[in-house]
């Protein structure tokens, strides 16, 4: 059984960013999207037009200054290896009661489609009840042209203003 982090929120968070669950190399760093070749910090600071850094309490400090939040959908599961398709015995993340402890969110962002599916599985209510939109994968087994998932991510920047 594996285990997600803790949400990376404030109270001025509007957007949260929702993926499925840490993969092992991130896990094993004790960060959201740790492994190298995952194109999610990349992306953010060169949407959120920040210079980068590697630093990972940099990294949170950057989405928080631009009110975006970020957590997984599952707190834990059973997975061999990385990859969602091999997730199995999902518990989700208390999802609910975050948004109601941070009435700010306004929109829902999931990183790929495990984490769609999984959050339309165990809260499929709160998909009426908010908007949201389903991004392409950031991980480097979605195999989408980086530029294209850049271009698909921008509206980050509009949603966090």
């Amino acid at each position: 059984m594996i285990h997600s982090f803790p949400p990376v929120i404030d109270d001025g968070c509007r957007v949260l960013i929702l993926g499925s669950m840490p993969s092992v190399v991130s896990l094993k760093r004790q960060q959201y999207y740790g492994h190298k070749q995952n194109y999610f910090w990349p992306m953010m600071f060169t949407i959120l037009e920040e210079p980068y850094s590697d630093d990972f309490a940099e990294k949170k400090r950057m989405l928080l200054r631009h009110h975006i939040a970020l957590w997984d959908v599952l707190a834990s599961c059973e997975r061999e290896g990385s990859l969602d398709s091999n997730i199995t015995d999902e518990v989700p993340n208390d999802i609910r009661t975050l948004l109601q402890v941070y009435p700010s969110i306004q929109y829902l962002m999931f990183n790929g489609g495990k984490a769609f599916q999984s959050f339309k599985k165990h809260f499929p209510d709160l998909l009426e009840q908010l908007a949201w939109k389903q991004m392409p994968s950031t991980s480097p087994a979605h195999t989408m042209k980086r530029e294209e998932k850049l271009r698909q991510w921008q509206i980050v920047r509009a949603l966090c203003k």
